[in-house]
């Protein structure tokens, strides 16, 4: 079992949003007919009774196909098409409400005759607000008047009639018109990449085939199991698997879509995207142009394999990508970055090392810092029987020996971004802090418990640690910090974790049901959940720090616990482990000096303006649809950003850039977060001499 979670957790770690979205993806030769009637053919019955036998018996959440059950259902599939409420009218939900309770009988039967009418209303409705929407462009819209826009409708009610989704659809248009005028368009070109936009993704819906039709209702059955249970399609599991080998050439990025964007959802290590420092986590792309003279494609509202399509390309091929960064307002006009696609490869993923220089009550401190992007491992290598196989556990021990030459005073493990790799790696780096004893728990769906041993009884550092997270730490690096936060052998800084507790398995449909002529895909669900050694689950919790740093995303908005039918926490018997040490009586202590120095920081009251401006832009849920207002709106974000950066040179000594230059990440070194980590370890190293 060891070996099959450990391949597993590589695949979640560096799968893409094909994995959670597989009914993202259209083949490239499907047909455009907009009054053609989708149907389903007899082999997706059998299919469907197979895939609905599987999570039956084998998903580690047990729940009964019921009348309970369909209703969720119904209303998943329903929100798996229209999750705005933009296309469909209540009169077309209460059409089909009198099924809302046969969903289950339907799946038992393998009877998709409902989901596919339902599917072919949608592509009707898509039809009628095309039409609406090149009526309105025709247009110029008035952007002296006072009205406002809501984007967000998940928790509205469905429009009652024609006239009241026109009004919304009108406002909608007005909105994503202004936008792009306050970028520098004119009418014309706005009305033109509008009409091109939406256009685009009436295209996709009329490519439409039996195959994605059912992959939607399938997933949205898998989904009320958990997050990350699927059925991938096809055409799902070919670019899974391509992604699965790391041969996929691009920007290294993994990418999801949400309400008409596509936004990043991590950062490959190693990859283009992550040595340029340009992309992070949360942008959104919004244009893509190829070359360095290539004209910009409008991406907002399209699908998302189309878009990553779009992006991807072959090695040493320049991509041009428009981005709202993350922390940007609604008003914020898109930046332009640069990146030339290549191969992610496995030494680039490695950790890296560096010294950092601390001075705390008087004393210097030379702290050692480990950046570790994954958790991972060369499987070829070590499954061909080479003893000097690249690893994390191997890399982070070349670089402990280094600290020891270097006679540092402490040690800080950075995880942040860390998403996560080899469920093994995991054990045996925090075998590197430990002596001996368990590191994690695995419960599988039958209920069995697997402890999992450090392998080693040796110690290759002693000495103060300290683990950086953040809330997009997960998976193997949740078990690392939550093994040395439960031993007492280090203290854990910075934010909440993801909460990513739970192994995946796939299972290949073409093995299981061979139908003849046809070609299967595969099914991807939850077999287990991880445990820390005192019994608590890392899911849905995640990891909660010793000592916490501000953070813009909540555990309700981001993160395990904010996603539909995440399995809870909870917790088993304690594993037989002794600890460490006990620092939990000088944690007090240092979160009084911690909180006494930022206090005074000036740096850290520019990291508080940038967090409280990015909460408040994302909160905000209602925007003004005139012009003047928008500009003044802008204008004071710009003023805003300009006056930190112009703050934040004087205190580094760094020439600023323009407003809307992008520029990468700044080092570690002068790295906020990593610098209060290094004084905060000193803080332990004085307590503990003290």
């Amino acid at each position: 079992m060891k070996r099959l979670i450990t391949l597993i957790l590589v695949l979640i770690s560096i799968g893409n949003f094909y994995a959670q979205n597989p009914d993202a993806v259209l083949s490239k030769d499907h047909k455009i007919d907009s009054t053609k009637v989708i149907l389903p053919d007899e082999s997706y019955k059998r299919l469907n009774q197979v895939i609905t036998q599987i999570f039956s018996s084998y998903h580690y959440r047990k729940q009964s196909i019921n009348d309970s059950l369909s209703s969720v259902i119904f209303d998943e599939y329903f929100k798996n098409l229209d999750y705005n409420k933009l296309y469909f009218l209540a009169s077309d939900v209460e059409l089909f409400a009198k099924y809302r309770d046969q969903f289950d009988n339907f799946l038992l039967e393998g009877n998709l005759d409902v989901p596919f009418q339902i599917f072919n209303l949608y592509k009707q409705r898509v039809n009628e607000r095309i039409q609406y929407i090149n009526k309105l462009l025709k247009t110029e819209f008035d952007f002296s008047v006072n009205e406002y826009y809501s984007p967000d409708r998940t928790d509205a009610p469905w429009a009652k009639t024609n006239e009241e989704l026109n009004e919304l659809w009108r406002l909608r248009l007005k909105n994503d018109a202004l936008n792009l005028i306050l970028s520098g368009k004119d009418w014309k070109g706005s009305a033109e990449i509008l009409s091109k936009r939406y256009q685009n993704f009436h295209k996709i819906i009329l490519q439409y085939e039996a195959e994605d039709v059912f992959a939607l209702f399938m997933n949205s059955y898998t989904r009320t199991y958990d997050p990350h249970s699927d059925y991938l399609s096809p055409a799902a599991s070919t670019n899974f698997n391509i992604s699965m080998k790391l041969s996929l050439e691009g920007i290294g990025a993994t990418l999801r879509s949400e309400n008409d964007y596509t936004i990043v959802a991590s950062i490959v290590p190693g990859g283009p995207a992550h040595k340029s420092g340009l992309l992070n986590e949360e942008d959104k792309i919004v244009g893509v142009a190829q070359g360095d003279e290539g004209e910009f494609v409008d991406i907002i509202g399209w699908r998302l394999d189309d878009a990553i399509q779009l992006i991807r390309g072959k090695k040493g091929t320049v991509v041009r990508l428009q981005i709202l960064k993350a922390n940007d307002s609604f008003n914020s006009a898109p930046k332009e970055i640069r990146i030339i696609r290549d191969e992610v490869k496995l030494e680039e993923q490695a950790a890296k090392s560096e010294i950092l220089n601390i001075q705390e009550n008087g004393s210097n401190f030379k702290i050692g810092v480990v950046k570790l992007p994954s958790f991972y491992v060369d499987f070829e290598a070590q499954r061909m029987g080479k003893t000097d196989f690249k690893s994390t556990t191997r890399d982070v021990k070349a670089i402990l020996e280094k600290f020891k030459q270097e006679k540092v005073d402490g040690v800080i493990i950075d995880l942040r971004n860390n998403g996560g790799g080899s469920l093994q790696e995991a054990i045996t780096l925090t075998g590197l802090f430990i002596k001996n004893g368990p590191v994690v728990q695995v419960k599988s769906s039958s209920n069995i418990i697997e402890v999992n041993q450090d392998p080693d009884p040796s110690i290759a550092y002693d000495g103060p640690l300290a683990v950086m997270i953040n809330r997009f730490s997960a998976s193997a690096s949740e078990i690392f910090s939550a093994a040395i936060q439960d031993y007492g052998r280090g203290i854990i800084l910075g934010e909440n974790t993801y909460g990513k507790g739970t192994v995946q398995n796939l299972i290949d449909l073409n093995r299981t049901i061979p139908i003849k002529d046809k070609t299967l895909g595969q099914v991807k669900l939850t077999i287990a959940k991880f445990y820390r050694v005192n019994g608590g689950s890392t899911q849905n919790k995640g990891v909660k720090p010793d000592i916490e740093y501000p953070s813009p995303y909540s555990q309700e908005e981001f993160g395990e616990s904010s996603m539909p039918a995440a399995l809870p926490w909870d917790q088993i018997q304690p594993a037989n482990f002794s600890r460490f040490g006990d620092l939990s009586k000088f944690i007090d202590q240092l979160k009084k000096k911690h909180d006494d120095r930022i206090k005074n920081d000036p740096e850290f009251q520019l990291v508080m303006d940038e967090i409280n401006e990015f909460i408040s832009n994302r909160d905000k849920k209602e925007f003004s649809l005139n012009e003047n207002v928008r500009k003044e709106e802008r204008s004071l974000a710009d003023a805003r950003k300009k006056k930190r950066d112009e703050e934040r040179a004087k205190l580094s000594g760094i020439k600023v850039k323009e407003i809307g230059e992008v520029q990468p990440q700044t080092s570690s070194i002068s790295d906020y977060e990593l610098r209060e980590s290094g004084k905060i370890l000193a803080d332990l190293i004085l307590a503990k001499i003290g």
